[in-house]
């Protein structure tokens, strides 16, 4: 039996994460020394520094989710309760969601199609659509965080000279920045957020060696797994903000900004090859910075009366108040870092949006018109947020929970069309997951929905004191589980159109 299809061609009239035009060449030293490959005799392209380099820069973009102002807040919010002890489990996670990001880029770079392409071609049209509105109401939920964020920091920045509305106003503009950059090719476009990770990293690293915290306690928060009632909450807070609902449609789009040949079996292997290495690399990255944060607040505040208080709002003057001013006041590091952390996120929130957006509903629109529908959809309630809550510092946090919520209630509609996608074989060809990874990958993804499903039940029950509000969380509860039911069993049974006429096809070749 022949190779199944791994997608079929794009129509003219559908919607492209990238033309032509945008991709990035790959240049390789097979093309530069005339070697011969064949996948038959198991030839490949020997590894080229070069190659690497042309190849990265999806994978930073996609570990700004990582870094986010939200995850930020998560950080400091268990260094400050949990100390050190949690950050084995930050390392786990960053893995886990590695290993999910993988997974999204083989799915892009095997089909040359990316998530919500597939899903709008994989379901029918009402299942689509609940999950285009999921996807839309997780990006806007991110997208709050994120630009609430940038806010903080531009208030900080401005000594409160500028509210938190105006920061949201300052912060919306960057969409045509991010517009601005594009028009000058994706490679500028990675460059600029190479330096908003850079600074991030020099800013907390800046602030790690100001307090210096312990080395000791940190090594062995990393390798001695420690969890008590305590500090539940924050361990569920790290695992729920590692996986992002539209990073995950995000990354498979990003990989198709390299030009990469389909029908070749060999350059898909390799671009595989280096977007793992790339990956890695970048969530490396994440992770020490994410190690940074956490360990700062650590030093500073485990086990003082104002551990719990602590949240994305006050911790700069927190930090202020206990170190000093100095040469560099340590609240302006704070705020550069996570207005970097905020710019880059939004940005790319807003990339993330366009392709979802393009995806589901194959809208064929100028990209200025399209980023500016997304990012009016975040920066409307947000808006509504930033003059509601920018007196109250707690009323911000409690906010940041229900949006930590938001974002667990949406994981399983992204990754659960994930595995189902990749572990198909009409879709994917021979770059199926194995049935090893397939096991791993739906055991890791039901880790992951659970711990979130445990910070949903945590807070409702919370929440619902009333039976008014009661009757509507216990509806919403069982369409909930049984839409998650519905996706699981649709991705074992469905077959896409071309793929019967694909299957057809091969049968009537067996009968004859």
């Amino acid at each position: 039996m022949s190779e199944p299809e791994r997608a079929r061609p794009l129509l003219a009239s559908e919607e492209r994460a990238y033309e032509d035009t945008e991709k990035v060449h790959i240049v390789g030293v097979d093309e530069e020394d005339g070697a011969d490959y064949d996948d038959e005799l198991g030839n490949s392209p020997r590894f080229s520094w070069k190659k690497l380099w042309l190849f990265t820069g999806p994978g930073f973009l996609m570990s700004i989710a990582f870094l986010d102002p939200g995850n930020l807040e998560s950080d400091l919010q268990a260094g400050a309760i949990a100390g050190y002890s949690l950050i084995w489990l930050l390392m786990w996670a960053t893995a886990i969601g590695l290993l999910i990001q993988l997974l999204s880029a083989r799915l892009g770079v095997a089909t040359g199609r990316h998530l919500a392409e597939l899903c709008r071609e994989e379901y029918p049209t009402w299942a689509r659509m609940v999950l285009w509105i999921m996807a839309e109401i997780a990006l806007i939920g991110a997208d709050i965080q994120e630009v609430i964020g940038s806010a903080i920091a531009i208030k900080i920045l401005s000594n409160g000279l500028v509210p938190l509305w105006a920061g949201v106003v300052i912060t919306a503009l960057d969409c045509f920045i991010f517009l601005f950059l594009e028009n000058y090719g994706i490679r500028k476009l990675e460059a600029v957020f190479a330096i908003l990770i850079a600074t991030m990293a020099l800013a907390f690293a800046w602030m790690f060696g100001q307090t210096k915290p312990s080395g000791t306690e940190l090594l062995v928060g990393a390798l001695v797994p420690k969890l008590s009632s305590r500090t539940i909450k924050q361990a569920v807070g790290i695992v729920g903000c590692i996986i992002m609902p539209h990073n995950v449609f995000l990354h498979s789009a990003l990989v198709q900004s390299r030009k990469v040949d389909p029908k070749k079996r060999f350059r898909v292997k390799e671009a595989l090859k280096y977007y793992s290495i790339e990956s890695t690399g970048a969530l490396a990255v994440s992770f020490i910075i994410n190690v940074f944060v956490t360990t700062v607040f650590a030093k500073a505040f485990y086990g003082t009366d104002i551990a719990d208080t602590i949240g994305l709002a006050n911790a700069g003057q927190y930090l202020q108040d206990k170190y000093g001013g100095g040469f560099f006041p340590i609240l302006y590091i704070w705020a550069i870092g996570v207005l970097a952390a905020g710019q880059s996120s939004t940005i790319t929130g807003t990339y993330a949006g366009q392709f979802i957006m393009g995806g589901f509903l194959n809208l064929k629109m100028k990209k200025w018109v399209r980023a500016l529908i997304t990012r009016s959809c975040a920066i409307v309630p947000t808006m509504i947020v930033a003059l509601v809550f920018d007196s109250s510092d707690s009323m911000l946090d409690e906010l940041n929970e229900w949006l930590n919520v938001l974002q667990s209630v949406q994981i399983p509609f992204a990754v659960i069309p994930l595995l189902c996608l990749v572990s198909n074989e009409q879709i994917m060809g021979s770059f199926k997951i194995q049935p090893l990874v397939q096991t791993i990958s739906w055991i890791v993804a039901a880790l992951v929905i659970a711990i979130n499903g445990y910070l949903m039940v945590d807070f409702f029950s919370g929440a619902a004191t009333s039976v008014a509000l009661l009757v509507p969380v216990i509806i919403f509860a069982v369409a909930y589980v049984v839409f998650v039911l519905y996706l699981i069993s649709r991705g074992l049974t469905y077959t896409t159109p071309w793929q019967l006429v694909s299957s057809q096809k091969v049968t009537e070749r067996d009968d004859e």
